[in-house]
């Protein structure tokens, strides 16, 4: 690059590792919430259909094994995710320390 843009480079470059962090913090934060919230959700729906017709009915059941499913998925997601941000976090250690 000419030697006239790299004010201009620094500034880009500085910016881009600044919000790298911000959106991997935002992208965890969304990620969490939103599987949250889902199983917030349908738990709120199987204790209605708990209520409404008692324990053993499949009405109830069915509802409340679901919520176990979509809990084990929210613990493979979670873990998932956990990987994924340690990876991309590294990845930008070694960038801000390496520089070549």
């Amino acid at each position: 690059a000419p030697l006239a843009l790299a004010p201009l480079l620094v500034v880009l470059e500085l910016v881009s590792y600044c919000f790298r962090a911000v959106s991997l913090g935002v992208r965890l934060f969304a990620n969490m919430m939103a599987g949250h919230t889902v199983v917030q959700i349908l738990s709120g729906f199987a204790w209605t259909m708990l209520s409404i017709g008692g324990i053993l009915t499949i009405a109830s059941t069915i509802p409340f094994g679901i919520v176990f499913a979509l809990t084990g998925l929210e613990i493979g997601v979670a873990c998932l995710q956990a990987y994924v941000f340690t990876i991309l976090t590294c990845i930008s250690l070694n960038d801000a320390i390496t520089l070549h």
